[in-house]
């Protein structure tokens, strides 16, 4: 598997080097430390892959007065023994002579993720940072993108509109016709994948083969040129890139 890494957008910098005297735009990342929750099989789950969480989530102080922001008990559970908040099922099961699942032992994670792929080497309550990214050339960045609501077509899809002149009256930022003139070109409806107006932004978004500039493993940030998706405290998926460079 491919190594990889969740963490949130810091915002964005530039590094000049004295030598050749450019200036390079880099975002940075602070990323990790993330526990590994679960090991998924291919014979228990028809897929290989490693769940990392990122960032722990607080406890509620009541436990009927949950929060989404909260961890529930069903959250608890996943990364923690449940004999340690007295889980019923988890007794009838020890009861029954079954052996439970080992857990991470960790807190309850905000962000949480799946890196498909071959699990080898990996272990279940391990730390990743951003050390297990050394030696890597460039990395892929999955994020959400900014959500601007529903948008026109001249901010959505950047079109000129229409003449503030003769002839145009109140319909400036309009789309203009959308219908076809020919029967045997759609019989006057308007062609599948028409650009109109609609819901802009808010979507999964990677931003592939982006050079790894820097790795700060003390603060635990990295350095990445170019801009990723998503705004200031987002949420992201760092992994390592399959393209050649």
């Amino acid at each position: 598997m491919s190594k990889g890494i969740l963490g949130r957008k810091v915002g964005m910098t530039q590094i000049f080097d004295l030598e050749s005297g450019e200036v390079t735009p880099v975002t940075v990342i602070e990323a990790g430390p993330c526990h590994v929750l679960q090991i998924k099989s291919p014979e228990r789950d028809r897929y290989a892959a490693v769940q990392l969480g990122f960032l722990d989530k607080k406890r509620p102080v009541k436990e009927r007065r949950s929060r989404a922001s909260q961890a529930s008990r069903a959250e608890r559970g996943h990364v923690a023994d449940p004999a340690t908040f007295g889980s019923k099922r988890y007794q009838r099961r020890v009861q029954s002579g079954q052996s439970p699942a080992p857990k991470a032992n960790c807190e309850p994670k905000r962000f949480v993720r799946e890196l498909r792929g071959d699990s080898t080497g990996y272990e279940i309550g391990q730390v990743i940072t951003v050390a297990a990214l050394e030696g890597v050339a460039a990395v892929d960045v999955v994020g959400t993108t900014k959500g601007r609501g529903y948008s026109g077509v001249m901010k959505r899809h950047g079109f000129s509109g229409q003449r503030a002149t003769h002839g145009v009256k109140k319909v400036h930022r309009h789309p203009g016709g959308t219908g076809s003139l020919a029967a045997w070109r759609g019989g006057g409806r308007p062609k599948k994948g028409k650009r109109m107006a609609g819901q802009y932004g808010n979507t999964r978004v990677t931003a592939r083969n982006l050079k790894l500039v820097r790795i700060d493993a003390d603060d635990n940030v990295l350095l990445v040129r170019g801009a990723v998706p998503g705004p200031i405290g987002g949420m992201l998926v760092i992994r390592e890139s399959n393209i050649k460079r």
